[in-house]
């Protein structure tokens, strides 16, 4: 298994939230995990995405220290081993971990050590990306992630995003953001296509993402569902969030099966594991018992996974060989 959209702070077991308030001294709403459970997982039936997003703000209030940055992405990262994930990329903000004091690049750095003691002698391997935030007042801390992500670049971090309120802050408005991440030789992906329509997904495409985050709103215009295929631009897919943030009205409506076998790139993520209470594994189940995805679409949707991965050709390729081995 591999998932290639999946936030950080939205995926924190509540267990290690718990921990980490404690040595931090932060008082919680509660104090048994699946008590508190109940204060991180959104419900099936948000207004939007807006009040999804809330649920980040608790995970977020004790990952503002290296040390709880550090050991939050470690025992994230664990979990996925655990889970027999085979790869994964995790994404977050810096900008919104500085509240007591830290740099952007301090919190990366946290990161950075996190993920390698996670990944130290095992095959599964990960890699961050680094998300800007949609605003009107945040520029120079969204420059400052592009920076930060370019002098990490290979080094932990893979690439950047674009992430928060896209029906607030269109993504038409952020293309100085892409131009410098360019300049830069940063790769990235782009939030879009989920609270706001295609105009969203072509902005995205028109600056030059390597990947769309989401994009399940592309069937509304048959023309960029032609440009995405034939620009085999990968759709990092997350059901289950979907359906949560009003961006597709049921499980069932879901356009992920009907766009794979259009024969576009689509890959099967969690997004946030804790916000929206799923696994990867509960993905695949879920496409295969109620969407009716077959094993060779299963196998297909792993190999444009391991194809849309920031990842070297010598890691791409071992990739596909133990995909080839095992499913």
């Amino acid at each position: 298994m591999i998932d290639l959209h999946l936030h950080f702070d939205g995926s924190l077991l509540p267990r290690t939230i718990l921990e980490l308030a404690r040595e931090q001294g932060i008082s919680l709403p509660a104090e048994d995990p699946d008590e508190l459970k109940l204060f991180l997982t959104a419900p099936e039936e948000c207004e939007s995405l807006n009040e999804y997003l809330e649920k980040f703000d608790l995970p977020l209030s004790v990952l503002q220290t290296r040390e709880a940055v550090r050991k939050g992405m470690y025992t994230l990262l664990c979990s996925l081993k655990e889970q027999g994930l085979l790869y994964a990329e995790v994404r977050f903000a810096p900008q919104l971990h500085v509240h007591k004091g830290l740099s952007q690049e301090d919190v990366v750095r946290a990161a950075v050590l996190g993920m390698q003691e996670a990944t130290a002698g095992s095959f599964f391997q990960a890699k961050l990306i680094l998300c800007c935030m949609r605003g009107g007042d945040n520029q120079e801390a969204n420059k400052k992630t592009i920076e930060t992500a370019g002098a990490y670049l290979g080094r932990g971090v893979a690439a950047i995003d674009l992430a928060g309120a896209e029906a607030l802050y269109p993504t038409e408005d952020f293309e100085d953001l892409f131009v410098y991440a360019r300049r830069l030789g940063v790769p990235f992906t782009i939030h879009a296509g989920e609270a706001d329509g295609p105009e969203s997904i072509e902005a995205a495409l028109r600056f030059g993402a390597a990947r769309i985050g989401h994009g399940v709103r592309a069937k509304e215009d048959e023309k960029l569902l032609a440009l995405l295929k034939e620009r085999q631009i990968p759709l990092e897919m997350c059901p289950t969030s979907n359906v949560q943030t009003k961006a597709v009205k049921s499980f069932s409506e879901h356009p992920i099966l009907e766009y794979l076998r259009l024969g576009l790139r689509v890959t099967l993520n969690t997004d946030n594991m804790t916000v929206s209470d799923t696994t990867i594994e509960r993905e695949y189940s879920r496409l295969s018992q109620e969407l009716g995805m077959t094993a060779e679409e299963h196998r297909q949707v792993l190999y444009y996974a391991v194809d849309a991965a920031f990842l070297t050709p010598e890691e791409r390729g071992r990739m596909k060989d133990v995909i080839g081995r095992i499913v």
